[in-house]
């Protein structure tokens, strides 16, 4: 399996793992590939997202200059 390019393209990936094994017609050996191709998957999801929630910032100005603040997550 290729690293995705984006986010978009992973999720999309993801999903369709998602969707083959929900199905259940897939034989084991590749219901478990398939599984851990997704778990993969999610984990480059996870870290992609994790980048982007770190680079989110706002930038707030304060009597000494401008700081970072982090970006409210409702």
């Amino acid at each position: 399996m290729t690293e995705p390019k984006s986010f978009e393209d992973a999720l999309a990936a993801l999903e369709a793992k998602v969707e083959e094994l929900a199905r259940g017609d897939v034989p084991l050996d590749r219901a478990l590939a398939a599984f851990e191709e997704g778990l993969a998957l999610y984990r480059t999801c996870h870290e992609m997202l994790d980048r982007a929630e770190q680079r989110v910032t706002k930038l707030v100005a304060a009597t000494d200059g401008l700081k970072e603040e982090p970006f409210p997550v409702p």
